[in-house]
């Protein structure tokens, strides 16, 4: 009896052993699923490439407008400086041929 009883319940945990390992399928399917995974983290990384291209070439973009807006604002400055100067000088003359004037008119 008892040999029948150990007998049985050997049968039983060969049964739950053979039973709980993976078979053919399950083992394609997770080779599937890893391969879907891997796929989508290869076109996630292509897409992160893409983005950082992206972004690179937007900041050198934004750098070459900032150095043509500081080179702009170089140029203003100088014609305004230009062109104060161009007044003071206008002043001066003006302020002259006001002296002359009134030479002329006390004569």
């Amino acid at each position: 009896m008892k040999k029948g009883l150990m007998m049985v319940s050997v049968m039983l945990v060969l049964a739950f052993v053979v039973g709980g390992c993976a078979t053919k399928n399950d083992l394609k399917e997770v080779q599937a699923r890893e391969m879907a995974i891997s796929t989508k983290a290869d076109q996630a990384a292509q897409d992160a490439q893409a983005a950082k291209a992206a972004a690179d070439e937007a900041l050198m973009k934004a750098n070459d407008a900032t150095a043509r807006a500081e080179a702009a604002e170089k140029r203003a400055e100088e014609r305004e400086r230009i062109a104060a100067e161009k007044e003071r000088i206008a002043e001066e003359k003006a302020k002259q041929a006001e002296a002359i004037f009134q030479k002329s008119m006390k004569k």
